[in-house]
């Protein structure tokens, strides 16, 4: 079983956080179920960036980033070659290290 690794976040994840997953969920998916907050505006439609994340460790082991991904990831703030949508990025086998970004596209917490 997978393990995610999601580095410490001053707001959502102070101490950070080593949490199981199942492959195929999202890295979204759980994070949200193990009370991470991550921003999705879009409601995981991969229609907004507010779930942009970097991917530190592990990103070869995702699912394959889809055209309409990459195209989204072009507006994300602070983009970078570890770049992925946690709402589209499908875990596989392998842990990953993933760094929430300090900041989002949203002005306002959607407050889901």
């Amino acid at each position: 079983m997978p393990k995610i690794i999601f580095l410490p976040h001053e707001e959502l994840c102070p101490e950070g956080a080593a949490i199981e997953a199942q492959d195929g969920e999202t890295v979204l998916d759980v994070a949200l179920r193990n009370g991470i907050g991550i921003e999705h505006a879009c409601e995981k439609v991969c229609a907004c960036t507010t779930c942009h994340v970097y991917i530190r460790e592990g990103m070869d082991s995702l699912n394959e980033i889809e055209e309409n991904e990459d195209d989204m990831l072009d507006k994300a703030w602070g983009l970078d070659p570890d770049s992925r949508l946690s709402c589209q990025a499908r875990l596989d086998g392998e842990d990953l290290v993933v760094e929430i970004p300090k900041y989002s596209i949203n002005h306002a917490k959607e407050n889901h």
